[in-house]
């Protein structure tokens, strides 16, 4: 079984429950912190490969979803300059295997790569499980503000 780097938001349930899918699996899972981590453009692009830019981001966060981060509107460097100063808006989780990275958490490509066994019978793995209300996306219980207007016209 494979050992498997996995960058999260501490505390997000979502994450947890895909943690525990890989456990489950027969991986050695090691937690790590997408807020902790000094992001650069290339550590950033080594996860994104060749996404589209728009895909870069959770969309469950609160500015995506409000529509004052607009990620189909961004170019390359004002994506990873905004995703470098709040990482809470990347989509999560960022996966490292044997130095192949990856983003996301799309059980069949997951299961293609590294082997999942039985996948989970669940419409949307990426989706916030909190209840309405919730915020999936950086406020004052989810660490500072780095001061960043996230308003993209």
């Amino acid at each position: 079984m494979a050992q498997v780097i996995f960058y999260e938001k501490p505390g997000c349930a979502g994450n947890a429950r895909q943690r525990q899918i890989l456990k489950d699996a027969g991986h050695t899972v090691e937690a790590r912190s997408l807020v902790d981590t000094q992001w650069t453009n290339e550590s950033l692009l080594s996860f994104f490969g060749a996404l589209p830019v728009a895909q870069w981001f959770n969309r469950n966060s609160l500015p995506v979803e409000s529509g004052d981060v607009v990620p189909e509107r961004l170019d390359r460097e004002a994506a990873l300059a905004l995703l470098k100063a709040q990482p809470l808006l990347m989509r999560r989780p960022l996966l490292e295997v044997g130095g192949e990275r990856r983003v996301g958490f799309e059980a069949e490509s997951i299961d293609a790569w590294i082997g999942l066994g039985l996948l989970p019978k669940d419409d949307d793995l990426e989706a916030c499980r909190h209840a309405a209300g919730h915020s999936c996306q950086a406020s004052s219980d989810h660490g500072p503000s780095t001061g960043v207007k996230l308003k993209v016209l």
